[in-house]
């Protein structure tokens, strides 16, 4: 078997309905019921518009700078995916710009995440097609290979698998093992229901803070009145 240069078929992905649920709860929440092990690293930011990010993912690792895989993934993607590109982190060579993206615009896909860099960041950031990366420069990309397609990756420790869930808001990313969605979906729908009550209670002055000070005391901290 080749390594470094394959396509690989997808052997499994999140379906539509899955995606849906997660898109209504906030990116913040589903990593505080994952115990906050995971992140897709604070370089990540959203460069479009505004909007949420979330789909099954379509995994590329790439030589830095290159995208020929990139383009080979983007004809391979099905409406509804989310290409995500292991390049490495370097932000010498764009990996896309806003002739790609037109293209992805076009096959219905639900975004694209880049460990890497993108260009024409004015014409990305005017829309509302959701693009994260890592930083941006004008310089263009080769297209030379190598690369994986459909092959696990991962993104500053966040392991991310072909078909796995991926999330995405203002807040950064977040991968959502497909095997175990189902528990961390009731999870989090459970915090963000209990947040919801709390701050009803904040706005009507009856929070209760007292955890703050059993917290303080259980510590050792001097000085409580």
């Amino acid at each position: 078997m080749a390594h470094g240069f394959r396509i690989l078929t997808r052997p499994r992905k999140a379906a539509p309905d899955l995606v849906t649920r997660f898109r209504d709860l906030p990116v913040a929440n589903v990593s505080d019921v994952m115990s906050r092990m995971t992140a897709g690293g604070a370089r990540l930011r959203p460069m479009h518009a505004g909007g949420v990010l979330g789909g099954p993912a379509l995994t590329v690792k790439t030589r830095p700078g290159d995208n020929l895989m990139v383009h080979k993934a983007i004809g391979l993607a099905e409406p509804g995916d989310v290409i995500v590109v292991d390049a490495g982190g370097d932000l010498s060579n764009a990996i896309i710009g806003e002739l790609m993206l037109a293209q992805m615009v076009r096959r219905g896909l639900a975004g694209i995440v880049i460990n890497g860099a993108i260009r024409d960041s004015a014409a990305i950031r005017a829309q509302g097609f959701p693009v994260f990366a890592a930083g941006v420069t004008h310089r263009g990309p080769y297209k030379d290979g190598p690369g994986e397609i459909n092959v696990p990756i991962a993104l500053d420790g966040m392991v991310i698998e072909p078909g796995d869930l991926i999330l995405g808001d203002d807040d950064g990313l977040l991968c959502v093992p497909l095997g175990e969605a189902e528990a961390i979906h009731a999870a989090a729908a459970a915090k963000q229901a209990a947040e919801e009550k709390q701050m009803a209670n904040i706005e009507a002055g009856t929070h209760d803070a007292s955890w703050v000070d059993a917290t303080l005391r259980r510590l050792g901290c001097e000085g409580l009145g």
